[in-house]
């Protein structure tokens, strides 16, 4: 069926504006008046030319369904039905990739599916986690305080994430234009120097031959030294794409000085702020941990917390397991503990999250903090080295002199 752009004025005179599907012009026009709207102008929507090249429309983000959840909330609390609540929302949407999606999930509803079954269709925008919620939520008839507990869970995950990636992108922006300089220095500024220097004659300084043989090394092999590191990239990442390399590289993370004692931080906060959320809006415990173990992200916290489902599944606690795993503090499993047995697992979750989230924010302040000094060592010691090298002759000639 077409869609239809309009415009007009209602009954106080306001104009607006809008988007109806419609057999034809005259059917929008009649739909119009039923809403009490005067048109003053209809014309078929113009097909977008790229529509069907994927690469090329928006993503939907994380921020969209955040603010896709806190405005449906909204509706359903207010006592909307949910098909009136889609048709709002997609009417709404600026992202039209969004709305798209949200224009086939509001059809799938009206033809009979569940909002989770209509949601179930797009994994890469609605996870696991987020459509077993949402079905827990239509069968305890709480789909608004779901959605409320999603909005809060996915801004807190995000936050998260954004600290996280924070403390990483200064080393890696510092280190990736170091090796820029150093580059540069070496194929481009000691070549001129060691042309000067060849006219001088005499002996150089070690320091100097040695810096000048690593320019005529890095010149000549420029091409093979820029391959092999194209080459072990491809290699590590086929590496890693393999359960054995993805256990072994996830294993190594967590043992890693200073970042491991992060990322494990990271992995105790997702878990506990996950399991709480769907513990507390209904999800069974079995499920919820199938759910988190998926989207753990590291399989060796995967391969503990399905150590954890399958000693529930055999009468066990979680508290019990998870600290045979020797993943996760025993703090965290002393507190899990105190929860299972006081009743009140999901809001101790909660709790925990909350006090590894304050934790992940000290550790991303200490991180910061001492890279910072290591970072101006290496970039004094290794351009500072190679200028300090590269001037030797020139001293030497003045102290001859």
């Amino acid at each position: 069926m077409p869609l239809f752009l309009w415009e007009g004025k209602n009954r106080k005179n306001e104009v607006q504006k809008g988007e109806m599907q419609a057999p034809n012009e005259e059917a929008v026009r009649a739909n119009l008046s039923k809403m009490r709207i005067t048109p003053t102008k209809v014309k078929k929507k113009p097909k977008d030319l790229f529509e069907n090249v994927s690469f090329l429309q928006p993503k939907v983000t994380q921020t969209d369904i955040i603010l896709f959840c806190r405005q449906f909330s909204t509706m359903i609390d207010a006592g909307l039905p949910i098909i009136q609540c889609l048709d709002i929302l997609q009417s709404q949407q600026e992202n039209k990739t969004f709305k798209k999606m949200l224009k086939q999930i509001k059809d799938s509803v009206e033809s009979g599916q569940t909002l989770a079954e209509a949601l179930k269709q797009y994994p890469k925008e609605f996870d696991d986690l987020f459509v077993n919620m949402i079905a827990a939520g239509e069968a305890g008839g709480i789909l608004d305080t779901i959605l409320r507990r999603l909005s809060g869970y996915m801004e807190k995950a995000a936050k998260l994430k954004k600290r996280v990636k924070g403390a990483m992108v200064y080393p890696c922006v510092t280190l990736g234009i170091a090796v820029l300089v150093v580059a540069v220095i070496l194929v481009f500024v000691i070549p001129v120097f060691q042309e000067m220097f060849a006219d001088m004659g005499g002996a150089l300084p070690a320091p100097t031959m040695v810096v000048v043989n690593l320019s005529n090394f890095v010149k000549g092999n420029i091409l093979y030294i820029l391959g092999a590191a194209a080459i072990l990239v491809i290699a590590f990442k086929k590496f890693r794409n393999t359960n054995k390399g993805r256990i072994l590289v996830d294993e190594s993370v967590l043992k890693l000085p200073v970042f491991g004692l992060l990322i494990r931080k990271v992995a105790v906060a997702k878990f506990t702020r996950t399991m709480g959320t769907m513990l507390s809006s209904g999800v069974a415990i079995l499920d919820s941990l199938d759910i988190v173990a998926k989207t753990s992200g590291n399989k060796t916290i995967e391969k503990a917390i399905y150590g954890v489902r399958s000693g529930i599944s055999e009468g066990r606690t979680m508290a019990a397991p998870l600290g045979e795993s020797n993943v996760f503090p025993p703090m965290v499993c002393q507190m899990i503990a105190v929860g299972e047995s006081t009743g009140a697992l999901d809001s101790m979750l909660e709790k925990i999250a909350d006090f590894y989230d304050e934790e992940v924010d000290q550790a991303v302040e200490n991180l910061t903090a001492l890279i910072e000094p290591f970072m101006l060592v290496f970039l004094g010691v290794t351009i500072g080295g190679l200028v300090v090298s590269m001037y030797l002759p020139v001293f030497k000639m003045a102290s001859n002199l």
